[in-house]
């Protein structure tokens, strides 16, 4: 006969003889189970496990059973391996204890504080009771409310109204800024594509060898329904208007990196915004159709060193990158609209791009099980819209598309609106990648994402503003040439500097307004001749404007300020001249022109081929230095 059971395992049907006792039972059914031994399976005939069977040794139709009967069944705790629970309940308090030390931003410390709640006001057509009352026409709605973002025009929700919507499930709502609770997971996990380094099974370690434990999971590619910043406001048009002065003078395209800070946007509920106080452009070859920067090399990390050391005496951080791409276009004015719903957004190069950077610069969050959750790091686009007009437009990529760049799932392709996918290696599992779309017919369809598919599907959209009274924290009236700028003669060098600071003549308040450039403190820090006393008052110069003169009176004081003070006194004024002729050349240039020649030669300019004068230190026609 067959003895039906039930357990946490699911349904399973034991054939025994008439003549089997309780005990064969027991054995046939551990198989099923997969249970350590007999003795560990706790059989009861009801589901609330008060009527135990244990009698052995006895027959089963002795003790009443026939065929077909239901019984229960579990694993006693006891009985189980003990080193596994000790693991499984370990790993959760491991997490969490992790997750407690976490730093997370400024900003995610202040809205976790907030409830988040919509509040709205009295409708006065629906509410029917008094001013003490509230009513469903009127009650505070959820940060995630789904009504209120599509009435709003919100695509994608604020990373802490998704947070709300995920503690929601286990019950937690309004301030959230506490400990951490005890009787909960850590709810948040970002998407892994790798295989597994450190796995359980008793195979050989990938790519030796795999399981289903250490395997990734088939993906599937959708909307992210979240974004980590909800907008990015420039703090000045001149921010964006210094980096198409370089498109302007050369037609060559443009690279930046943004600094400012994240801030509390009130249009979205619990939303964040990058404030961008400055765009700091690094070496890079200049070319009409794009840009060639060595990411991830010492030189640029070098580079960004020093921006983010001065961004960080100025209390604020790299908040993203910049890039241009602008094509003239009649009438004069005009550019080349390329990036629009019918072509691409971003181009698949662009999308691994910003996945690099994003993953490069995570987001901690002490809700998620490894500390990191998404990235700020934004990405702006500036180039041509529907109407010829220059705009600015800003996006992030999702998380999947972070773990996609660290598995190296992704390149891209030729066609600049698809992304490719890897083909596997003997170093490199690629599960199976999928997408889903909705079809002419208006019906959800999940297609393969082999061997490409649309970048859309790993775009986060942002808004971008420019304030209606720009109030910048780099408030100086007379910029200060920008790096790496060379050969559209702006130059750094010590008699530009001695130059922009001229005009100061010992008055502390007029040198507060010309420190308070983010350029030249970039290149004040790089002369090594200021310690950290001076940066940081420089950096309160910029910061406290209302104590900026005073401030800088403690700067003029200072040891290291007066040393660079005596540098530029000390510089001729035949010095002075070289570089005013050569128009903006570097100082040594300058300094040391080239060795005389006889009067009737001439020398053929490396940078535009002229032939000038043998007697010219610089080229007559582009004004660069001759060596």
């Amino acid at each position: 006969m067959i003895i039906r059971v039930r357990s946490p395992e699911g349904m399973h049907r034991v054939e025994v003889g008439l003549s089997d006792t309780l005990g064969e039972l027991l054995r046939k059914l551990a198989v099923e189970m997969k249970a350590p031994a007999a003795d560990a399976i706790v059989l009861t005939r009801d589901v609330r496990g008060q009527e135990l069977l244990a009698e052995f040794e006895q027959s089963v139709v002795s003790l009443g059973l026939k065929h077909g009967d239901m019984l229960f069944a579990s694993v006693a705790p006891s009985a189980r391996p003990s080193e596994e629970p000790a693991a499984e309940a370990a790993a959760p308090e491991a997490a969490r204890q992790s997750a407690m030390q976490v730093q997370q931003h400024a900003v995610d410390n202040e809205l976790e504080r907030d409830d988040g709640l919509i509040r709205r006001e009295r409708d006065r057509r629906m509410c029917k009771h008094g001013a003490n009352a509230m009513c469903e026409y009127c009650t505070p709605t959820e940060p995630y409310d789904a009504a209120y973002l599509q009435t709003h025009g919100i695509k994608h929700m604020s990373f802490q109204a998704y947070l709300r919507r995920v503690l929601a499930d286990h019950s937690i709502r309004g301030d959230i800024s506490g400990a951490l609770p005890t009787n909960m997971a850590l709810p948040l996990d970002e998407p892994e594509y790798r295989v597994k380094a450190a796995c359980v099974g008793s195979h050989a370690p990938w790519p030796a060898g795999i399981c289903s434990k250490c395997q990734p999971s088939a993906i599937t590619l959708q909307r992210q329904p979240f974004r980590m910043v909800d907008n990015v406001e420039f703090a000045s048009p001149d921010v964006v208007d210094r980096l198409l002065a370089f498109w302007r003078a050369s037609r060559c395209q443009r690279l930046g990196f943004l600094y400012g800070r994240y801030q509390r946007l009130r249009s979205v509920p619990l939303g964040v915004s990058a404030l961008v106080e400055a765009v700091y452009e690094p070496r890079q070859s200049r070319d009409q159709d794009g840009v060639h920067i060595d990411v991830g090399s010492a030189e640029l990390d070098a580079e960004l060193a020093r921006a983010d050391a001065v961004a960080a005496a100025c209390g604020m951080e790299l908040v993203g990158m910049v890039f241009t791409d602008l094509t003239p276009a009649e009438p004069a004015g005009k550019v080349l609209s390329r990036r629009h719903a019918d072509s691409y957004f971003l181009t698949s190069l662009e999308c691994r791009l910003a996945a690099f950077m994003q993953d490069r610069r995570p987001n901690a969050c002490r809700w998620a099980r490894g500390g990191r959750f998404g990235s700020k790091f934004v990405t702006c686009c500036v180039s041509g819209n529907l109407s010829g007009d220059i705009e600015v437009s800003a996006w992030q990529v999702s998380n999947s598309a972070m773990a996609m760049q660290r598995a190296d799932l992704a390149v891209p392709s030729s066609a600049p609106s698809k992304m490719c996918v890897q083909e596997p290696s003997p170093t490199r599992y690629v599960p199976d990648v999928f997408y889903r779309y909705t079809n002419e017919y208006n019906l959800p369809v999940t297609a393969s994402a082999k061997p490409a598919f649309p970048v859309e599907y790993l775009l986060v959209s942002l808004t971008q503003s420019f304030p209606l009274a720009p109030a910048p924290a780099f408030r100086s009236d007379t910029p200060f040439a920008i790096e790496n700028r060379e050969h559209v003669h702006a130059v750094q060098s010590l008699g530009a500097l001695k130059r922009h600071l001229a005009p100061a003549q010992g008055s502390s308040e007029r040198l507060s307004v010309l420190l308070a450039d983010f350029h030249l403190l970039v290149y004040l820090f790089g002369l090594g001749i200021l310690g950290e006393h001076e940066v940081a008052l420089i950096g309160r110069i910029v910061c406290e404007p209302m104590e900026a003169a005073q401030l800088a009176e403690e700067l003029m004081a200072a040891g290291g300020w007066q040393t660079l003070v005596l540098m530029l006194q000390e510089a001729s004024d035949s010095d002075l001249d070289a570089q005013h002729s050569a128009a903006g050349s570097d100082d040594a240039a300058a300094a040391n022109p080239a060795p005389p020649a006889p009067p009737s030669a001439t020398w053929a300019c490396r940078h535009c081929t002229f032939e000038n004068a043998a007697a010219n230190a610089s080229c007559e026609m582009c004004a660069l230095p001759r060596d």
